[in-house]
């Protein structure tokens, strides 16, 4: 089991509350920035004091509420907005990038991001709104009923809000070392829940801010949006491969509390993508020729299925899919095309072992 080392992040986790602002190392600061109508409540934005101002690690939601907290945080850190020299966004996902650009527009800031989610922003959205468009073909292909396809969430306005669509002014590619004196982050690119995803690492601290990639509760979603990104999963499960091997007393995540054991939650990660990769098997072995809403269905989730709203069913559908693609890749599954696809077990003489996503 990990060890919790947030306490009081974790006891407001269990109230369901924010956490207040924290002091985590000297020099660093913990800011918790609220999302709005989100289970997850909140993401833990890090501030990093420099001689001249602060950085930040991820910025918040783009609205109002989220903004007004984040420039409560750094008063409270001793610092303001016009303090921010760097915004570091670990991944281009609302809740992390959007507030970036505002921050960048009233402080000057450079915003940095690895290219893969950089070229999710293009020109002025044109390539996520393709990205959507790809989702929503997904479900269609999915065999899922088509009035779903309709049902594919907006560009969240936390995107296409005032200063959103933030452009990275510095592009952060594995190992790179931005420029933050006085700090020896690393970054270490880390693709799966998002193509770009990033965490950054410390060796003279021996601490992992790890945005998304590892939480110490929940499993990040991983899922297939497009045939741009072909295995999410399989790059995700040799991101973990990756940071697993790193010296790291503490695991600062982006959401819920900061805990200590980085090799334990990897394998808890691990095993439990090997546990569904598993119960696919079971369910094409009893169901052959299923598509993949077929045995997104019949696969075990938090609450019955005709209880999950539309939006979660679409949620877990990309997750199926990114499964499938991963034993695809494993030779342990077969496709036949459709429309829509079906899927069923490969023979057994052409299977691959149950672990071969390799080394990162």
């Amino acid at each position: 089991m990990i060890e919790v080392t947030g306490t009081h992040q974790h006891a407001a986790w269990q109230a369901g509350v924010i956490p207040d602002v924290e002091k985590v190392r000297p020099g660093l600061w913990s800011i918790p920035v609220p999302i709005p109508d989100s289970p997850l409540r909140y993401v833990l934005v890090y501030c990093l004091e420099l001689d001249d101002g602060v950085a930040l690690i991820d910025a918040g939601w783009n609205c109002d509420e989220a903004w007004d907290a984040l420039g409560a945080g750094l008063a409270v850190a001793g610092g303001s907005i016009a303090d921010v020299q760097a915004v570091l966004v670990t991944h281009v996902h609302p809740d992390h990038h959007g507030l970036a650009g505002r921050v960048r527009a009233a402080s000057g800031a450079w915003v940095g991001l690895h290219p893969a989610d950089a070229a999710l922003i293009g020109d002025h959205g044109s390539e996520l709104e393709a990205l959507l468009s790809s989702r929503a073909d997904l479900v269609v292909e999915s065999g899922a009923p088509d009035a779903l396809a309709f049902r594919m969430p907006p560009v969240p306005v936390a995107i296409t809000g005032p200063g959103g669509f933030a452009e990275p002014d510095v592009l952060l590619t594995d190992g790179d070392r931005p420029d933050l004196p006085g700090w020896d982050l690393r970054t270490v690119w880390t693709p799966g829940h998002s193509p770009g995803h990033v965490c950054f690492y410390s060796e003279d601290r021996r601490l992992l801010l790890s945005g998304d990639h590892v939480l110490p509760r929940i499993s990040p979603h991983v899922a297939r949006h497009s045939s741009r990104h072909p295995d999410p999963l399989g790059d995700f499960l040799r991101s973990l491969t990756k940071v697993r091997a790193l010296p790291v007393d503490e695991v600062l995540p982006a959401h819920e509390y900061r805990f200590a054991g980085l090799d334990r939650r990897v394998d808890q990660l691990v095993e439990h993508h090997a546990v569904r990769l598993a119960e696919i098997e079971a369910v094409l072995q009893e169901r052959p020729a299923a598509t993949a809403w077929d045995v997104t269905g019949e696969l075990t989730w938090s609450r019955p299925w005709a209880e999950i709203p539309a939006y979660m069913q679409l949620a877990a559908n990309g997750e199926t899919l990114a499964h499938l693609a991963l034993l695809e890749v494993m030779g342990r599954v077969a496709r036949e095309d459709g429309p829509p696809p079906r899927f069923e077990l490969a023979e057994v003489a052409v299977r691959a072992p149950a672990a071969p996503w390799g080394e990162p």
